[in-house]
């Protein structure tokens, strides 16, 4: 049995460059998880549309935010272009725009079992869904990212422990 198939959830958190949105989204879900003592119940990963910085650490200001906020340990992710094989292997893929959405759907394998959607879709009613790329921006914009992925990410969390078939 492969480590998937021992996970009753996965999520695959997906931006276009795999080196801001997707990483902070992934080091939060995962230590709200562990917070939690869900850690054994969930396959946490990131990815990205692009491969342009694939093999390399996240974005400095995305660890910086993660370290600031006592997210960063045990977070050892390096940036990855996403693979036909993810859209199998994990049961939510989240895009942070809709540019990742129509490209998610373009690259997909042509049946696949992936929940594809925006992470935002979970921010509070009447918010844009869309996450703004923060790439190359000053901190402040990062700090804002930050509170908008974590709201998001408690939200999915949150939904998944109350209905974890949806």
């Amino acid at each position: 049995m492969d480590i998937q198939e021992e996970k009753q959830n996965s999520v695959l958190f997906v931006c276009l460059g795999n080196t801001c949105r997707s990483t902070m989204s992934e080091g939060i879900f995962q230590h709200l998880v562990n917070t939690r003592g869900l850690q054994d119940k969930w396959l946490i990963d990131s990815a990205g549309i692009a491969n342009w910085h694939e093999g390399k650490p996240p974005d400095e200001f995305t660890l910086a935010m993660l370290e600031r906020n006592g997210m960063l340990e045990g977070y050892h992710h390096r940036v990855r272009q996403i693979t036909q094989e993810d859209f199998i292997k994990f049961k939510f893929i989240l895009g942070m725009d809709e540019y990742n959405i129509r490209s998610l759907q373009k690259i997909a394998p042509s049946h696949y079992s992936a929940k594809v959607g925006l992470l935002g879709q979970y921010e509070i009613d009447g918010e844009n869904p869309e996450i703004y790329d923060p790439y190359m921006a000053e901190f402040e914009v990062f700090e804002q990212v930050y509170a908008k992925c974590l709201r998001c990410c408690q939200r999915f969390l949150d939904s998944q422990e109350q209905d974890p078939h949806t």
